[in-house]
């Protein structure tokens, strides 16, 4: 009997736009949304396990399936502990996204308490750098929250998002994650949208990206595991060209093809990053939209790319970043989800005409 691996499948679950920073590069604008009550999000997360179980059943496929909680700041809404206790009990996988200030020993307990999978708490860098990112006095209390969350049992990803004001020290965040005793630490790009939209100057070029990310995946982090989801970083890892041809999406950019997002309001867009709006769950159908939207429909369709993404002979296993790709086109009034990654340095021959 031949085993296959389950599909991974992932909703991120924004409960609020408030957040107690405002942080330099925030792909957010932090603008009042009327936020979903919990009844509301039981019944969607109800609705998208009964779909998932369908799909199951109808195309005997196995789904791993979790969400991302996350905010603004999670930890602003009351009724947080009974949402992440509703969504195990239907049997997802957890994570927790959070900047960590809230985050106490009551707290910790009550996470671990639940069987949440995983905590993420972003860090910027040294004391320093994340001060001057994400506002003075924020790294010391962040770094409390991470202690508690590991005193409790709990696994912690530190996670960095990778700018001009930061790249220069990921080594030092690197030191930091290890001498704290987290099991991961996670990066991902700027995206110059939201508050972060007048920040397209801080960008790295695709040669530095380059750089930083061989110098990444060249290191010796011990039992530290490093990770990412940007699509590109994964390309510093392949060695062959040929292996990755294909026009049916099977890895990298996880938006709308093993991932959505609901917003606060229950609007569904691929990605918070990739700010398109597919609809709203709480008066229509997600099964509906996963199988029927344009948008989607576009995104896992290799001829609609633009530019090398089109052409790439990784497209199936990469696509770039939609929503760095439809930040920087909509910076030069283009607005095309499409176009090609900008920071991606990937050049391989032509897997397709142009």
């Amino acid at each position: 009997m031949t085993l296959t691996r389950p599909f991974e499948f992932f909703v991120q679950l924004h409960l609020t736009e408030r957040c107690n920073l405002r942080c330099k590069h925030c792909y957010q604008t932090g603008r009042t949304m009327d936020e979903m009550s919990f009844s509301e999000i039981k019944e969607a997360v109800t609705e998208i396990s009964d779909t998932l179980a369908e799909w199951e059943s109808a195309y005997g496929m196995q789904y791993s399936k979790s969400f991302n909680v996350t905010g603004g700041e999670p930890f602003l809404r009351n009724d947080i502990y009974d949402i992440i206790r509703e969504i195990k009990d239907q049997g997802f996988g957890l994570y927790l996204l959070t900047n960590g200030i809230f985050v106490d020993k009551k707290k910790a307990k009550a996470l671990s308490d639940l069987n949440v999978n995983g905590v993420q708490v972003s860090i910027e860098g040294s004391e320093e750098v994340h001060d001057s990112i994400r506002g003075k006095g924020s790294y010391s209390v962040s770094m409390k929250g991470v202690r508690y969350l590991l005193d409790a049992g709990l696994n912690v990803t530190m996670n960095v998002t990778l700018s001009s004001m930061n790249a220069d020290y990921f080594m030092d965040i690197i030191d930091i994650a290890m001498r704290k005793g987290v099991q991961r630490l996670g990066f991902s790009r700027l995206v110059p949208s939201g508050r972060g939209g007048s920040m397209l100057k801080e960008m790295l070029s695709h040669e530095r990206i380059r750089q930083l990310y061989n110098k990444i995946f060249s290191l010796d982090t011990g039992s530290l595991e490093i990770v990412t989801g940007d699509p590109v970083a994964a390309q510093s890892l392949i060695v062959e060209d040929g292996e990755n041809r294909g026009n049916i999406p099977s890895g990298g950019c996880a938006a709308g093809v093993s991932g959505i997002t609901i917003l606060p309001d229950g609007g569904l867009v691929p990605c918070r990053r990739l700010d398109i709006s597919l609809g709203n769950i709480r008066k229509d159908s997600f099964r509906e939209i996963w199988a029927a939207s344009k948008v989607l429909e576009d995104i896992r369709s290799r001829e609609k790319y633009k530019g090398k993404c089109r052409t790439c002979m990784r497209w199936a296993h990469c696509r770039g970043c939609r929503a760095i790709a439809y930040a920087f086109s909509k910076a030069r009034g283009a607005n095309d989800f499409l176009a090609e990654d900008p920071q991606c340095f990937v050049d391989l021959p032509s897997g397709l005409a142009q």
